[in-house]
């Protein structure tokens, strides 16, 4: 049984706040690693490291997620921004990665993290358009 704390701040974040603080965590988190422990292996990085060196990319992510963390628990409809931060900071990844194994050539496995980066996103994009479901009743049903 869930505790009244619990029930209220589910109620308050919603669906779709719920989403967003799971991504805004991976995201922050995410990008504290690339800070911390750096990669060894960055042959699908090669595009994105010529724009800007990896530390920054990691300030980038943990910024989008930091502001999808705050906007959790904006009222729905005004998180967009949230969404759309997550979305801009997986984007060139995927696109990275997807350019180190065609056309490049240098990352044969750079199709695999393509796809985990660009669904990562596109989940977002997905999201932002979802309208929030109606609360439950919490009224008892009638007898008859």
């Amino acid at each position: 049984m869930r505790s009244a704390a619990a029930r209220q701040l589910s109620r308050r974040l919603g669906r779709r706040g719920a989403l967003l603080t799971m991504k805004g965590t991976i995201a922050t988190l995410y990008g504290y690693g690339q800070i911390a422990q750096p990669p060894s292996d960055q042959r699908g990085l090669c595009l994105l490291l010529k724009a800007m060196p990896l530390e920054a990319w990691g300030g980038a992510w943990m910024a989008a997620g930091i502001t999808a963390l705050i906007c959790a628990w904006l009222p729905p409809r005004r998180d967009w921004p949230g969404y759309l931060a997550v979305w801009a900071i997986t984007t060139p990844w995927a696109m990275s990665y997807l350019a180190a194994w065609w056309p490049l050539g240098e990352y044969p496995r750079g199709w695999v993290a393509a796809l985990i980066f660009g669904a990562f996103g596109a989940v977002c994009l997905v999201a932002i358009g979802w309208e929030e479901p109606p609360r439950a009743r919490t009224e008892p049903p009638r007898e008859n």
